[in-house]
């Protein structure tokens, strides 16, 4: 008979994210999660499989939770451009709070040239930052908000490098006014 999982494993997921946020991958280890999680070492492995399955589970879920949060700005938002803006302030609001930059950021910075599922991850999610920009873009040139100057394909590539690399300067620049300096001069190319 199989035995029963008796912990939650959103709860769990989340405070194994938690440390490899804080940590990175290659510097968390399994008694590290062990710690975090209260499990022990083999209930892990029943429950995820490997460090690195339980690590795809925490992206997995940190893109989730970020996804929810984009779609709740973007369907309020007013303008295309303004839930453009919502999406990097969502990042800074991110990056002050924690001073961590975002996981799969980190994630790029550290995995992308080290495990295949891991890349495969990191172009999907990419694929669908640059779908979610151009749609965004599209619709703002069609409504005249957004110039034409350039594809929405360039205009979307541009805001995703821009947005990952605010991703970045916020790990260093704690300073919210700062950043959102950054923001209005980022998205003043589509003006």
């Amino acid at each position: 008979m199989p035995k029963t999982e008796t912990f939650n494993k959103e709860t769990v997921i989340k405070q194994a994210t938690e440390v490899f946020h804080n940590k990175s991958y290659s510097l968390t280890s399994m008694q590290d999660l062990v710690d975090a999680t209260g499990l022990n070492r083999s209930s892990i492995y029943n429950s995820f499989g490997s460090k690195l399955d339980l690590y795809m589970e925490c992206l997995k879920s940190y893109r989730s939770n970020f996804k929810c949060k984009v779609e709740e700005l973007t369907t309020t938002a007013k303008t295309p451009i303004k839930a453009i803006e919502s999406i990097f302030l969502l990042n800074i609001k991110t990056n002050v709070t924690n001073n961590l930059g975002c996981l799969i950021n980190n994630c790029t910075s550290e995995m992308a040239n080290q495990e295949a599922a891991i890349k495969n991850f990191l172009n999907n999610n990419h694929e669908n930052m640059i779908q979610l920009f151009k749609d965004l873009i599209e619709k703002g040139q069609f409504e005249g908000s957004i110039n034409t100057n350039k594809s929405s394909n360039q205009y979307a590539l541009y805001l995703l490098n821009s947005l990952q690399g605010l991703s970045i300067s916020g790990i260093i620049m704690n300073d919210y006014k700062h950043l959102e300096s950054i923001v209005k001069t980022t998205l003043s190319i589509l003006n």
